[in-house]
């Protein structure tokens, strides 16, 4: 049955455990660091400018927004991680928060979003790390492919599905926000990942 995305809504804005939606529909998480791009990528699935708002100050938001995609499953924004600007007390609520989410047993799997050109950081890295010993599903997105030539993208994804930290097998999609490339092919690898 194909998917209405206009039916695509901010259900919650979560800071507390308490508060993340738990009514059986299926949840995929974005996870990135700050600025990779997860609220382009969101605004580009769904057909929407503004649905989710680009920050102009990365590292700022602190909550896990769910958004609910006609009303059959969720898409998770977790706040983004690695910005060096951030307090150390924010960067503990981060932690605290992200690992409650982790550890609530509602997610099904994870979009990683890993910026093409900068390639995985060392905090990439330990996300997926944790992902791997984790027994957790996930697909990567390879942001920002537009900022790339034909063979720098072939080269850089080459470098991605060799890094020792990317599972062997794991989907790896190139994206760009601006021009919409990879875009059909993500929400396809998010809709098999979730068993939608």
């Amino acid at each position: 049955m194909p998917l209405n995305l206009n039916n695509t809504e901010l259900v919650m804005t979560a800071g507390l455990k308490t508060q993340f939606p738990n009514d059986g529909l299926s949840q995929i998480a974005l996870s990135g660091r700050s600025n990779v791009g997860k609220s382009s990528l969101l605004n580009k699935l769904v057909g929407r400018k503004s649905l989710a708002r680009v920050s102009g100050s990365p590292g700022k938001t602190i909550t896990i927004n769910f958004y609910r995609v006609d009303n059959k499953f969720y898409i998770v924004d977790l706040p983004g991680y690695g910005f060096a600007k951030r307090a150390p007390e924010d960067k503990a609520k981060w932690s605290k928060l992200t690992d409650s989410y982790f550890t609530s047993g509602t997610m099904r799997a994870v979009a990683q979003l890993i910026d093409l050109k900068v390639g995985p950081t060392a905090d990439d890295e330990m996300m997926l790390d944790f992902m791997n010993n984790s027994d957790i599903p996930y697909i990567i997105i390879a942001t920002k492919a537009d900022k790339l030539n034909v063979s720098g993208k072939k080269a850089a994804l080459e470098a991605l599905r060799e890094n020792p930290y990317v599972r062997e097998g794991c989907e790896i999609i190139p994206f760009s926000a601006l021009n919409g490339t990879g875009r059909d092919e993500a929400m396809a690898a998010i809709l098999r990942v979730l068993g939608e």
